[in-house]
């Protein structure tokens, strides 16, 4: 599944980027991530973490790595291994009085196991759902 989602945050560009730019925050603003190591690198690219999710089949394991990083502008985090593919697009576009965020991303149900692996295609679309309310979160928290 592809999809594009985006939202103005009434915070400076700068910190949104910093926040989105940073994978640790992710348990702060992402209902299904738990917790985040940085494993690899400080900042920037080729930086990788370890993702423990919470998924429909129970726990999960990620390793991530930042794929692309354009300081201020874009950063992209590419799963490296574990279930539900993934890459995520955060793109950065300072407006007069917001910010505009701009998620694009691909994800895959391959890896959900049991129950939850009949349900590819729902899965995919409730987690469209659910990440609009991740990056409501994420407003609240930055604004």
């Amino acid at each position: 599944m592809t999809f594009q989602l985006g939202l103005d945050i009434a915070a400076p560009a700068e910190r949104v980027f910093e926040f989105v730019a940073d994978f640790t925050t992710m348990p702060r603003w992402y209902s299904a991530v738990r917790r985040v190591e940085r494993i690899g690198g400080i900042r920037g690219l080729g930086t990788r973490y370890k993702v423990y999710r919470d998924l429909p089949g129970g726990p999960a394991l990620n390793d991530v790595s930042i794929t692309k990083h354009a300081e201020g502008e874009e950063v992209v985090f590419t799963s490296l291994s574990g279930p539900t593919p993934f890459t995520y697009r955060y793109l950065v576009r300072p407006a007069r009085d917001t910010t505009r965020l701009i998620l694009e991303g691909t994800i895959s149900a391959a890896g959900l196991t049991g129950p939850a692996a009949l349900l590819g295609p729902l899965a995919e679309r409730l987690f469209r759902g659910g990440m609009r309310d991740n990056l409501g979160a994420l407003k609240q928290l930055l604004e």
